[in-house]
């Protein structure tokens, strides 16, 4: 059954079986008060280090969290060293803490690369790992030997993504950058895209024109699922159409089983919600389904425990007060004001914690 028939069966359950409730209960919203009694879980988090900082700042605040290796090109912590710190948090912490791992495309040119990479991805599955990430060394940094940019739709990966689709294990991708990445800092629309591309050069793409175009890159990755019907896709990053929410419900209206997490796009989501609020709360209800909450928040050990959960809490709740209030925020994310969406507590329930118990299978 995919998973579009899954979302109508449980959608006629609930309508079958939920009380109505009334507006004078004030049950049909949350507050921020609601905050820390609400479970919830996090998609998309990155914990390198033994500490347990950032566990013990999600117990306080009720959340439950996904955390994700990556598959660097840039000298920090190999494929295998950051599993295993992910595998030692999921396992000191199995209530509250789940794994997603990755495969390593240093090797890609040896002539067994894939089924080596499946080899390794089924030792972390029997370890306990829930899930791969595909990042965006894949379309923007990996090389094959002749010199020619790896991308996500290469037959070579089929073979695995065919695999992960038969045994309906889930594949994060990160693949581009926002369509921000194109264009000078000063024309950028968030301060936090501004921030990121200023640190990061090698990925800021409006500096590299000989690399693929953003158009190009959405569309490696369209091809990708085209091919690949059945794999079970989780969008990171708002599957990099962060920039306009008529965009992603193409795309998710084009691929049912496609869905996309938030992580570190909430500056794009505060910009069109500036711009237009009723359409971004419209395409929420719409697509509650389809959205996960996460953050791309992270501990690596460095840095004061203090600061790393104050920093936490705040995103944390922010974000909250966004999604269940109507009040009028600012953020340093973006210029300017917005409004908060107050969605209605059925909308909060999917996006902080069903979904990721119906597309994880996680946290039941």
């Amino acid at each position: 059954m995919n998973r579009s028939c899954v979302f109508l069966l449980l959608y006629s359950l609930t309508a079958c079986t939920s009380t109505p409730r009334s507006e004078s209960e004030n049950n049909e919203f949350y507050s921020l008060d609601d905050f820390g009694q609400v479970e919830k879980v996090d998609t998309h988090v990155h914990i390198r280090t033994e500490r347990d900082a950032f566990v013990e700042q999600a117990r306080k605040d009720n959340f439950k969290l996904v955390t994700i290796v990556v598959d660097h090109s840039d000298g920090r912590e190999d494929v295998r060293e950051q599993f295993n710190y992910c595998m030692q948090q999921a396992n000191d912490h199995s209530d509250a803490i789940a794994c997603i791992t990755a495969f390593s495309a240093k090797e890609w040119d040896e002539p067994d690369w894939a089924q080596q990479s499946l080899q390794w991805l089924d030792s972390c599955f029997a370890a306990g790992a829930i899930g791969i990430k595909v990042w965006k060394n894949i379309g923007m940094v990996q090389r094959d030997q002749a010199g020619e940019l790896v991308i996500v739709d290469d037959p070579k990966l089929d073979t695995i993504f065919a695999v992960l689709a038969n045994r309906e294990i889930p594949v994060i991708g990160h693949l581009g950058e926002p369509k921000n990445c194109w264009l000078p800092v000063e024309e950028m629309t968030t301060n936090n895209d501004k921030g990121y591309f200023t640190n990061n050069p090698q990925y800021h793409m409006y500096k590299h024109p000989e690399m693929p175009s953003y158009e190009e890159q959405i569309a490696a990755r369209d091809r990708m699922l085209e091919k690949n019907p059945e794999l079970t896709f989780i969008g990171a990053h708002m599957g990099s159409l962060e920039w306009s929410v008529d965009e992603l419900a193409k795309r998710l209206d084009q691929f049912a089983n496609m869905s996309v997490d938030l992580s570190a796009r909430m500056g794009q989501i505060f910009y069109q919600t500036r711009e237009n609020r009723e359409k971004v709360r419209d395409f929420f209800i719409q697509y509650q389904d389809r959205l996960l909450y996460g953050t791309d928040m992270g501990d690596d050990g460095d840095g004061s425990k203090e600061a790393l959960q104050q920093g936490m809490h705040s995103t944390w709740l922010r974000d909250w007060k966004y999604f269940v209030t109507d009040e009028t925020m600012t953020s340093d994310l973006i210029e300017g004001e917005f409004q908060g969406l107050q969605l209605p507590r059925e909308v909060i329930d999917k996006i902080y914690h069903k979904n990721a118990q119906i597309w994880f299978g996680i946290f039941k």
